[in-house]
């Protein structure tokens, strides 16, 4: 028989702890593949938050670091002067990159810092239950916008690579989504880039993952993959935002 996948190395025999139907496991395997095919596993430092992210270093089994909530920017920068030779990563949810760490992601990028930073939006705070996050869509409900996320009292949802993308040291933004085979090749790809770009220490690069999370949408999984594509990417554009190998 021939074998055509196997687990890769740089993954853990842990069991999931996510729920039915999550992304993260998909943004999790895509990373150790890229590790595993690029033989990077005893040089990459990844970086762990607070959130259902903070998950990922029972998955990745390569060196890992958790940080305050919001904080990996700060300390995946030191990490990275520390050891300018290893490849560092944060791996950041919506709440804790676009909410308590909005101002670290920001000087993170402002100065241009040579480190890949991956965010999963699932549009939620899928770890304390389905609150509202910053990237909450205008008119979806969360327990705490039971009537739906309005303008007027909640502001808008904020569009984390269109808002780095104004500033001069971010190198590489660029969208992506998990919701079909198709979008997993393209963020598998977008990962890549994002690596390479620190590689060739061409400086910030960070790749949004549009995410599933079936259980605080109160929607079963291909409902929520079709949300992803008919709502979620309306407000979250999908593609490149910026890349220093185009002329933006």
């Amino acid at each position: 028989m021939q074998l055509i996948y196997e687990k890769p190395k740089a993954l853990t025999e842990t069991p999931t702890h996510f729920c039915p139907g999550c992304g993260h496991g998909i943004v999790l395997r895509l990373i150790a593949e890229i590790i595993d095919a690029w033989d990077i596993r005893s040089k990459t430092i990844g970086l762990a938050p607070v959130g259902c992210s903070v998950l990922a270093y029972n998955y990745l089994d390569i060196d890992m670091c958790e940080a305050a909530h919001g904080r990996p920017p700060a300390v995946a920068t030191g990490i990275k002067r520390v050891h300018p030779d290893h490849i560092v990563f944060a791996y950041q949810g919506d709440g804790d990159l676009a909410a308590i760490g909005t101002a670290e992601i920001i000087h993170a990028a402002n100065r241009g810092e040579n480190i890949t930073f991956i965010f999963v939006n699932n549009a939620v705070y899928g770890m304390t239950s389905g609150q509202m996050a910053p990237t909450t869509l205008i008119g979806q409900k969360t327990i705490t916008t039971p009537s739906g996320r309005d303008a007027m009292n909640y502001g808008y949802p904020i569009r984390v690579c269109e808002l780095l993308a104004v500033l001069d040291g971010s190198s590489y933004l660029e969208r992506v989504s998990i919701s079909s085979p198709e979008n997993i090749r393209k963020t598998k790809k977008a990962l890549e880039k994002g690596f390479k770009t620190q590689m060739e220490k061409r400086g910030f690069s960070l790749i949004e993952v549009l995410s599933p999370c079936p259980i605080y949408w109160r929607m079963d999984a291909n409902e929520a993959m079709k949300y992803i594509d008919e709502e979620m990417s309306l407000t979250f554009p999908l593609g490149v935002v910026k890349d220093w190998e185009r002329k933006n």
